[in-house]
């Protein structure tokens, strides 16, 4: 009851105070990371580099299959700014804070609004926030096994012309790295976002299953635009995974029309 009797004033304290503790848990968890810049930077640059475990996998598939594996690579990187290799280290961290400290954050807002929800609702809460944060990093890993590596390799290794060699810049790097996470962690929300909009009666499995072809093809240009190589094989191994989810989405919505049939 005391939480109902809250003023507006009291309820935006309490916010205030919950994005404080968001704040300080990412500058506290970024001040660490911050002194561990070589294994940091170990595994954000890994990928760049022939010997990545995705380019061995590939190989040792291939050599089991009786096919050419992929030939070894160089890309060298550069930094053309002073104090630009500085702020890429502080930027790097942050990023990796946020993504450290994303389930306290999800709970901590999950605590402020909890007050003003059922009971009912706080379940699905919980279900979404666990689900979502897993789906997420199911996501960007993979991202950073598979779709990044691969489009890295192909767009850092293309050249028009045998006299012209690539030197990428460091910037150029690591904005498509974690612009390629982030954006497979948001397509991994594929189930999620089906679920809630079945929940409020937006969608059905009817729907989905009627667009199913139309999806394909989305699918088809999403994962040709991710991943701007020549083959097939890259194409199906992007694409799949994207589909499944848009079937487990179906799965749901079935599961969720009943549910709010009997509401």
């Amino acid at each position: 009851m005391a939480e109902k009797d809250l003023t507006f004033w009291n309820h935006l304290d309490e916010l205030r105070k919950c994005i404080i503790h968001i704040v300080l848990a990412i500058i506290a968890v970024a001040m660490l990371l911050f002194l561990f810049k070589d294994a940091l930077f170990s595994i954000v640059l890994a990928p760049k580099e022939s010997s990545f475990i995705t380019y061995s996998i590939l190989n040792q598939i291939a050599t089991f299959i009786g096919i050419n594996g992929l030939e070894d690579f160089h890309v060298d990187l550069i930094n053309t700014q002073l104090a630009n290799q500085f702020l890429l280290h502080v930027k790097v961290t942050i990023a990796a804070s946020f993504i450290i400290t994303l389930p306290y954050l999800l709970y901590t807002l999950f605590t402020f609004i909890s007050p003003a929800l059922y009971k009912s609702e706080k379940e699905y809460t919980r279900i979404v926030v666990i689900c979502g944060y897993t789906l997420f990093l199911l996501g960007a890993l993979l991202s950073y096994f598979l779709i990044f590596p691969l489009t890295f390799r192909f767009l850092g290794t293309y050249q028009v012309s045998p006299e012209i060699s690539n030197i990428i810049n460091l910037d150029s790097y690591i904005d498509t790295f974690f612009m390629l996470c982030t954006m497979m962690g948001i397509l991994f929300e594929m189930p999620i976002v089906a679920w809630l909009l079945a929940k409020i009666g937006l969608i059905n499995s009817e729907f989905l299953c009627q667009f199913r072809r139309h999806a394909i093809v989305t699918i088809l240009i999403i994962a040709a635009i991710i991943t701007p190589t020549s083959d097939i094989f890259t194409l199906s191994i992007v694409s799949l995974p994207i589909y499944l989810l848009y079937e487990i989405s179906i799965r749901i919505t079935k599961i969720t029309q009943p549910t709010k049939k009997e509401d």
